[in-house]
């Protein structure tokens, strides 16, 4: 009986084979386009959020809604735990950078703050609202963004990462 390493394997060499496309370069291919769609969507949602203001109303409803607080549920467990991380996240990229109204070169967040969330202020306001909401809707967005880095991996691989290879192989072999 295959083990479930063995399984994967048979399975992803039977991708391979079907697309005409080497392993390395499809997991690779995987990696860049899953990274792609969090960064393009993460940047567009928020100067979209930004410019309509919906940062601040969307995560000051959420933060102070009673509805949140009193009803468990998945999507609100889910929707608080993304709401901290992204005000963590907004915080550490912020003073890091010196981006959403933070001083660049402040020390970084420390890892006792990522366990206890702390506000930024007692409101989440401005551009600290914007990356919130944003880094939210890309966490949301996850199934949507793992199915299309599967479907675009193998053409992305023999249209973008394979002549890159064929380069640099080429450049190499001449030295």
């Amino acid at each position: 009986m295959p083990t479930l390493r063995q399984s994967y394997h048979n399975a992803l060499t039977s991708l391979s084979t079907r697309t005409g496309t080497p392993l390395p370069s499809l997991i690779f291919s995987f990696a860049v386009l899953h990274e792609l769609t969090a960064i393009i969507p993460l940047a567009g949602i928020f100067f979209a959020s930004r410019q309509l203001g919906l940062g601040e109303r969307v995560v000051g409803q959420f933060v102070h809604s009673d509805a949140v607080r009193d009803e468990p549920s998945w999507l609100n467990d889910h929707l608080t735990q993304w709401v901290g991380e992204g005000e963590r996240w907004a915080e550490r990229v912020g003073r890091r950078y010196g981006v959403f109204g933070f001083s660049k070169g402040q020390p970084p967040v420390s890892a006792a703050d990522d366990i206890q969330p702390r506000r930024v202020s007692s409101v989440i306001a401005g551009d600290v609202a914007n990356a919130v909401f944003a880094y939210a809707m890309v966490k949301a967005l996850l199934p949507i963004r793992v199915g299309l880095s599967l479907y675009l991996s193998p053409s992305f691989s023999r249209r973008v990462l394979d002549p890159i290879r064929l380069r640099a192989v080429k450049f190499f072999r001449k030295n």
